[in-house]
């Protein structure tokens, strides 16, 4: 359902304020900071995983032992810094290149969607009871 002008301008009003109170919150609900943040840090977490395994084939051939842990400790690392940054990568992100959900995601999404229904039903009412 669309929003109609008086609450269009009542949005519009509510953002220009929090900018004004605190641009960097305001910045970061947006998400686009936050999404290329996580995407780089992924991108780092991936180009670390590649010095690794560079670490650990060069251990081998030069028979250094602590040269191969080191690179498979750093493998390692990067590895979990990449899933957990691909996890943590928001809704908007996730959604638009088509990732499957999972159980835990569906329920978090059913949730969320209980709760917007909530807000637009209250949101709703208060509209109602001004105009009878």
């Amino acid at each position: 359902m669309p929003l109609s002008d008086h609450e269009q301008r009542m949005l519009e009003q509510m953002e220009r304020a929090l900018y004004a109170e605190d641009p960097k919150f305001a910045t970061t609900l947006e998400g686009n900071e936050l999404r290329t943040f996580t995407r780089r840090r992924v991108y780092q977490a991936i180009a670390g995983f590649v010095v690794g395994i560079g670490l650990l084939m060069g251990g081998m051939v030069a028979q250094q032992v602590w040269l191969s842990v080191v690179g498979f400790l750093i493998m390692l690392g990067c590895a979990v810094v990449a899933v957990t940054g691909w996890r943590r990568t928001p809704q908007a992100a996730t959604a638009s290149q088509g990732g499957g959900a999972g159980r835990g995601q569906s329920a978090r999404q059913k949730q969320r969607r209980s709760m917007m229904n909530r807000i637009e039903d209250r949101w709703q009412r208060r509209r109602d009871e001004r105009e009878g």
